[in-house]
């Protein structure tokens, strides 16, 4: 079935009913197999998606203010984060690295938006010097209780930013947190008719069980999307 999306109208009509006033809209979108997988064992990155939802998700990208991705993504895939198959702007870069490892030969350094960098307070300074030499932005947090960047502060500094939409890619520890803290307001997931038996979207037990509200579907080519509300 060959079908389209309204992406700018769907995050329209869900931004209505945005959970917190000063955070920004989080939209939490990836590709997972139909088993759940959405990387090898190896932690090898798999190109899941089809050619329409790959530019559903460029047209997404195009309406959110910024991107976000946890540094392993950065290491293991090094994604340009950018918008190239549709017409539109790219969003701002953002990476949550809580121990600084941000890599100097990351594609995101070659980009006209240099990433905004979410990290510790306690850093390597060289590395941080470097990096902001480089136009990077470096925000500093102080750590949670389980040494990670603490995400409602980060997403309320990033509300002070100007970043009124932001979109949530990945990896699964960071969509495991943003499930896990009810960040996101609207939820995308493009589920590809393959089975991988690799490393899951979910990485560890949420404590509540969550669903879709108001959950809607379309086929695209041979991937199914579905899209609703966090409850």
């Amino acid at each position: 079935m060959n079908a389209t999306i309204d992406v700018n109208q769907i995050v329209a009509d869900f931004e209505e009913s945005k959970k917190t006033p000063n955070f920004p809209f989080v939209t939490l979108s990836y590709a997972q197999s139909i088993d759940g997988s959405i990387a090898t064992k190896n932690h090898k990155q798999l190109g899941l998606s089809g050619a329409a939802s790959m530019r559903m998700t460029h047209e997404l990208r195009a309406v959110h203010d910024a991107i976000l991705v946890g540094i392993g993504t950065i290491i293991s895939d090094n994604p340009q984060l950018t918008v190239r198959l549709v017409p539109g702007v790219s969003p701002q870069p953002m990476v949550v690295d809580s121990t600084l490892r941000f890599p100097l030969d990351s594609k995101l350094l070659e980009s006209q938006k240099m990433p905004w960098i979410a990290t510790a307070n306690q850093i390597d300074r060289v590395h941080e010097n470097t990096l902001h030499e480089l136009g990077c932005r470096i925000m500093k947090f102080e750590l949670d209780e389980y040494g990670k960047v603490p995400l409602p502060d980060l997403m309320y500094q990033l509300w002070l930013s100007g970043i009124k939409r932001i979109m949530v890619e990945g990896g699964a520890s960071i969509i495991t947190s943003f499930l896990e803290l009810s960040l996101a307001d609207l939820v995308i997931i493009t589920i590809a008719p393959r089975f991988v038996g690799g490393l899951p979207a979910i990485c560890r037990e949420l404590k509540t069980a969550m669903s879709i509200k108001s959950a809607a579907y379309t086929h695209l080519n041979g991937d199914l999307v579905i899209w609703g509300q966090l409850s």
